[in-house]
């Protein structure tokens, strides 16, 4: 298979309380450090999804108006 650049794929483990664990190559690769707050979006049909992080602050400014050239 083809390696694309700046393309990934990781698997994690789900634990016995539903935790996983963010590969270190991950955390890593998106500046992923203790603490933080990540966003977790899911659809029944394409599965799961985790977008980079401080999309939830831009997401809540678009739908909440807050953002520049955003609907009143």
């Amino acid at each position: 298979m083809k390696e694309l650049e700046g393309k990934y794929a990781w698997t994690v483990t789900v634990g016995e309380k539903g935790q996983i664990v963010i590969p270190k190559q991950a955390r890593d690769v998106f500046g992923i450090k203790p603490g933080d707050t990540l966003l977790l979006l899911g659809d029944e049909k394409r599965g799961i999804a985790i977008p980079p992080k401080g999309a939830f602050a831009e997401l809540y400014g678009i739908a909440y108006g807050e953002k520049e050239g955003s609907a009143d």
